[in-house]
């Protein structure tokens, strides 16, 4: 099975192209479980599959998450998924990919640059605190497209220098809180000036601190903009793995487009040889 692997501020993926191998939808997510399992298999924190359209747009992407589930969608994900899909003739530098959360529009630009619209966020409730554990916890939740990716947007004093596994732990309580019904992915932040924030996630699916979130780091400058935290409507979120821009074109508190710009990398291309991978 041909793949390549790639990776997008830090969110690493594997793409299979499904208009060539066809294989049948039903088994795809036993085969993203295994595949995306790191030491005993590839291993990435998502699955891709490059499939044809149901309307008109240029292909279907499908996307699930390392756990095998289905993703509603994903930004660094679509960034990854619109390069490739250009580097293999499959759309042009400008494409419509149709997504679980609906019809997402990219461009590739200069050098491994791309910029994704995202879906625009259907629920926002930029108040949103919450308690656990006797803490209490700034938030706000979104939910990006429809049906809706789901992310809250903490307040975290001291992100930058804090351990890892008290980030994880409560980025994991957080995650299964009763008043989010679908989970949600944990997006901790810590401003770092009036353009910038810094931004953490614990991703549903993955179940664990990721080097990158991008419909995360979205939702979260929508917040932080919503908040006042960040000011104008081009801003910068540092993450592990790198760095991302978001831009956002609103009236007031309504968010008409949402835009995840930055860069990607082709790791590795070549053909699955998993001895354990059974169809």
């Amino acid at each position: 099975m041909q793949f390549t692997k790639m990776q997008g501020a830090g969110n690493d993926f594997i793409i299979i192209n499904n208009m060539t191998l066809k294989l049948p939808v039903e088994i795809i997510p036993a085969i993203a479980k295994r595949l995306c399992q790191r030491k005993v298999s590839l291993g990435a924190d998502g699955f891709m599959v490059v499939d044809y359209p149901d309307g008109d747009a240029d292909f279907k992407m499908r996307f699930y998450n390392q756990d095998g589930s289905m993703g509603e969608m994903c930004g660094n994900g679509a960034r990854c998924i619109s390069r490739y899909a250009y580097i293999n003739n499959i759309a042009g530098k400008t494409m419509k990919i149709e997504t679980t959360a609906g019809i997402v529009m990219s461009e590739v630009l200069e050098g491994r640059q791309v910029k994704v619209q995202l879906n625009r966020p259907e629920v926002i409730r930029i108040d949103n605190d919450l308690e656990i554990d006797g803490n209490k916890y700034e938030c706000s939740y979104i939910e990006l497209g429809n049906p809706g990716l789901p992310h809250a947007v903490v307040k975290y004093d001291g992100l930058q220098h804090a351990y890892y596994k008290d980030i994880f732990e409560t980025g994991r309580k957080i995650r299964y809180y009763d008043g989010f019904p679908k989970g949600a992915n944990v997006n901790f932040f810590e401003i770092l000036n009036d353009q910038t924030a810094l931004v953490k996630t614990y991703e549903r699916g993955v179940e664990d601190l990721t080097l990158a979130c991008g419909t995360g780091s979205a939702s979260a400058a929508v917040a932080l903009i919503l908040k006042g935290y960040l000011k104008g409507n081009k801003v910068k979120i540092i993450v592990p793995g790198g760095e991302l821009f978001v831009e956002v074109e609103r009236t007031e508190n309504v968010v008409h487009k949402l835009y995840l710009i930055g860069d990607t990398n082709i790791i590795a291309s070549g053909e699955i040889l998993d001895e354990d991978l059974a169809f």
